[in-house]
């Protein structure tokens, strides 16, 4: 039987490995942690659980896909909720706004709130829509390094209306052109960092994201966000792939310009097929540092990282939901400080996770377990300890202005994450969540393929190559991955 190895466990690499699984391969997955996930994990502190990653869960049918394949109950192993609540948004200046999960109502509400025509909120979300349609089958599904994607129907119906897809100008113009409402400008920029991106940069094609939450939905899995992975690992498992965990891969082997393995630190592997689950950067830099390396590639501008404060709170806070947000005041100035300055703004954007709005058991009686984020710069040798301490006093200075209450009394367990430790935890380069940014009209096309060039038998999967970053674009890496591997026939 030929075989396969899969370089970390991230949700690309195990995604990818079920697929291969299924089309006849013996797969291996060699994964540095002693845990499968990459970012897609979860902890518990003191009775609290925290999912320590991703917490947004879109387009679940890619997951319940992974299942179908093998023709198994998606739902023995993996079920969900639809939020009728979006996200509750706040505003300093007392605004305070919940997007409802139905889009009709949401034009509604946010028309009756903000004093914008709803036929103008309506018609974004229609183009929104439109975009996503006609850009999905080749910009997410495809690969865009084979001419094969570009010989078809869809690549030409895509093609004649790139005059509405906003390319060349930047998010937040389109969003001040549609609406000049400056909460609304303000909300809808936000979908830039759903792939660590600045809305004064990344193209205005971007506008397409909001499709994904008000026409398509969001969702709660049952047991957290960590059950993505852990259904998935089951599946995989069931299916005879095979896990090392603590095994740190050092090198992909290469000879005559094919990948025949990969050798770890206790053991040589040899393969017929070798995939990269590991951010790209590391991918060349570290596991084939004599080969000629795509550094134009290589030297993108990488996208925002994160500082996280999982804090358990000693008190139920009824206005919060899943997914909160409180603004900052200068949006502009946020991104400026974190594209420019490699700094966190002093006024930063929190968003607030509490799965516990969800999953009562994720937090002792009477108390919540809180997510606390903001968006930050890659680790470029900062003194990190010095802007945490910072940050966290800026977090809790809003948190009172925005909310009204002194949260530190009631802070009673914490854990940090920062962009240094997510690169040390998951080997993404600089510590950025998404790869590289796309504060550029021509990001999409710079992604690294999910296969080598160079390099016969030699794929990659995960954020950091194309599609992009976020649970579903990773799924459909793995996807595009397999469907360039001929299924072993007469097994």
């Amino acid at each position: 039987m030929k075989s396969a190895v899969v370089i970390g466990s991230g949700i690309a690499g195990i995604a990818t490995s079920i697929r291969l699984r299924k089309k006849g391969y013996n797969v291996e997955v060699f994964e540095a942690n002693n845990y499968p996930g990459g970012k897609l994990t979860s902890f518990i502190k003191n009775g609290f659980r925290f999912d320590a990653g991703p917490s947004l869960l879109t387009m679940p049918n890619l997951v319940e896909e992974l299942f179908e394949l093998f023709e198994e109950d998606a739902s023995q192993y993996f079920q969900y909720k639809k939020k009728e609540v979006v996200c509750n948004y706040f505003w300093e200046d007392g605004t305070i706004f919940s997007v409802d999960a139905d889009a009709q109502k949401f034009a509604k509400d946010a028309s009756k709130k903000f004093g914008v025509a709803e036929g103008k909120i309506t018609n974004y979300l229609n183009r929104s829509r439109k975009k996503y349609e006609l850009t999905a089958p080749i910009f997410l599904e495809k690969s865009l390094h084979q001419s094969s994607t570009y010989f078809s129907k869809e690549t030409l119906r895509s093609f004649l209306q790139l005059g509405s897809m906003d390319i060349m100008n930047n998010l937040n113009y389109l969003n001040k052109k549609s609406f000049q409402e400056p909460h609304l400008v303000q909300m809808f920029n936000r979908y830039a960092t759903y792939n660590g991106s600045s809305p004064y940069k990344t193209p205005g094609i971007m506008s397409m994201i909001p499709h994904l939450e008000l026409h398509l939905g969001t969702f709660f899995p049952k047991g957290g966000m960590q059950n993505i992975t852990n259904s998935l690992y089951e599946l995989a498992t069931k299916k005879g792939v095979n896990f090392h965990f603590s095994k740190r891969v050092k090198r992909i082997l290469i000879e005559n310009k094919r990948a025949i393995g990969i050798e770890t630190e206790q053991e040589t592997v040899k393969a017929d097929l070798v995939i990269s689950n590991m951010d790209i950067f590391p991918s060349y830099k570290k596991l084939m540092p004599d080969e000629k390396h795509p550094e134009q590639t290589l030297k993108q501008e990488r996208s925002s990282s994160a500082l996280i404060f999982y804090w358990g709170i000693n008190r139920i806070f009824p206005e919060l939901d899943l997914h909160n947000i409180l603004f900052s005041k200068n949006y502009k100035d946020e991104f400026k400080t974190i594209f420019e300055k490699k700094n966190i703004s002093d006024d930063p954007t929190i968003y607030i996770n509490i799965t516990c709005k969800e999953e009562k058991n994720d937090a002792p009686k009477g108390s919540e377990n809180w997510f606390v984020m903001v968006n930050t710069p890659g680790d470029y040798g900062q003194n990190w300890e010095k802007i945490i301490a910072l940050t966290k006093q800026q977090i809790l200075k809003k948190i009172k202005r925005t909310l009204g209450v002194s949260i530190e009394k009631w802070i009673v367990t914490e854990e940090i994450l920062n962009p240094k430790l997510i690169e040390k935890k998951t080997s993404s380069y600089r510590g950025s969540l998404y790869g590289a940014a796309s504060n550029s009209k021509f990001a999409a096309f710079l992604r690294h393929p999910n296969f080598s060039q160079k390099i016969k038998n030699l794929y990659f999967c995960g954020g950091s190559v194309h599609p992009g970053g976020g649970i579903p674009l990773c799924l459909l890496s793995a996807k595009i991955v397999a469907d360039q591997i001929k299924e072993i026939k007469n097994r």
